[in-house]
């Protein structure tokens, strides 16, 4: 049986100005009903879905004058909205139980933005792919009737994996800054998994160098970090002026700065899983979640963290290694940049600054990146090994 894995192609949206004009009232007709869903839910304590429809699909149908469809993605979305709501208040992320923080987010329901995403399937999104070199429109549903012949125009590999696949799944309408974009969901193969004969790739994610292999290779750290501290000067340069044009400039720049961690993690990610890929062997990375509640740092060095995209390198190299079958674990990083991979000594004197690394019991000599990553890619053997074999994972932790 074939393996399928979710891919995200997206397009872009060339409506006319009348088009435009109805996407805009759609989505704000959609987020104002989801919102009121998202009231009612909140005030009956009904967020299963099946129960949800039974009990308001009628109303929001009349009240917010929604075709069928649509007013069954409206209620989709809602509620996977809560099921994630409830996801981030279980593992603790808004504090925990009796917090203040905490209470807050549970006694206010979930709020949708007028220009929020909104999610549509083949009943209310249908695409008309021309050949290859020949974009095709797309047939949408909206407020005012159904809109034929909406222009569409994307890369010719995203273009070309919509054309390969017989059904395409869920769509979402996304405007951003003025310009409509799609977001449609593909079924791609999953390449088979390749045991990782040659061992792992250790990656140590961190601020300074964003990613470090074991095999010594540092990436992008201090171009990065560079470019952050001159958006952080722009901005604030243009906050202190106050001036309409300041204000113009600084909506037109928002996305930038992210825009280019994007693209710089997308870079590192594809070097990295090129690299295990043509070597035979798995990748080994950090499981860091929840490291911004667990650190903590003095005030100047905070949005430095919190700007940290680790999370979203972690993704890249995840669906990156899956679409080529190569391996990709976590490990604890629990004493990895304290820990001699020559000798196993831990100490945290051994780590004497942020790049130096000197064991006091064998007297290694190391950037202290470059020796983390030697540890997460031996911890990566042993994961493997618990992943393959669950049922002997005591005896190899033992070990």
């Amino acid at each position: 049986m074939m393996i399928s894995v979710k891919q995200v192609v997206q397009v872009r949206l060339l409506p006319t100005p009348a088009q435009a004009s109805a996407l805009l009232a759609t989505l704000n007709a959609c987020n104002t009903a989801a919102s009121w869903l998202s009231q009612q839910m909140h005030t009956t304590g009904i967020f299963r879905k099946f129960d949800v429809q039974k009990r308001f699909y009628t109303e929001l149908r009349e009240r917010f004058g929604l075709a069928a469809q649509p007013a069954i993605r409206v209620i989709g979305k809602t509620c996977d909205a809560y099921t994630t709501l409830r996801a981030n208040l279980t593992a603790g992320n808004y504090g925990p139980p009796g917090s203040e923080r905490r209470r807050k987010v549970e006694d206010t329901p979930i709020v949708f933005r007028p220009q929020a995403a909104q999610p549509f399937d083949a009943r209310c999104l249908s695409w008309q792919l021309g050949e290859a070199g020949r974009e095709g429109p797309v047939s949408i549903w909206t407020t005012t009737g159904r809109l034929r012949n909406v222009r569409i125009v994307g890369h010719p590999e995203q273009l070309a994996l919509l054309r390969s696949r017989p059904a395409i799944g869920e769509t979402d309408l996304i405007c951003r800054d003025g310009v409509w974009v799609l977001h449609a969901v593909i079924d791609s193969p999953e390449a088979s998994r390749r045991v990782p004969v040659n061992g792992f790739l250790g990656v140590d994610v961190g601020i300074v160098n964003i990613a470090t292999t074991s095999d010594g290779d540092r990436m992008f750290g201090a171009r990065l970090n560079r470019y952050r501290k001159r958006q952080q000067r722009i901005r604030k340069r243009l906050q202190a002026k106050k001036t309409s044009s300041a204000r113009r400039l600084l909506k037109k720049r928002r996305r930038k700065e992210a825009r280019f961690a994007a693209d710089v993690n997308h870079q590192i990610s594809k070097r990295i899983v090129a690299e295990a890929e043509r070597t035979g062997r798995g990748i080994a990375i950090e499981d860091l979640r929840g490291i911004r509640e667990r650190v903590r740092l003095r005030k100047p060095q905070r949005a430095t963290l919190h700007s940290w995209a680790f999370a979203r390198l972690g993704q890249f190299l995840a669906y990156k290694a899956q679409r080529v079958g190569v391996v990709l674990v976590q490990v604890d990083p629990a004493y990895t940049s304290q820990q001699c991979h020559r000798c196993g000594w831990i100490d945290k004197k051994n780590r004497r600054s942020q790049a130096s690394f000197i064991c006091g019991r064998c007297g290694f000599v190391g950037h202290a990146d470059h020796n983390a990553a030697h540890n997460i890619a031996a911890h990566g053997v042993v994961r493997w090994g618990e992943v393959m074999r669950p049922h002997a994972a005591p005896t190899l932790a033992a070990s």
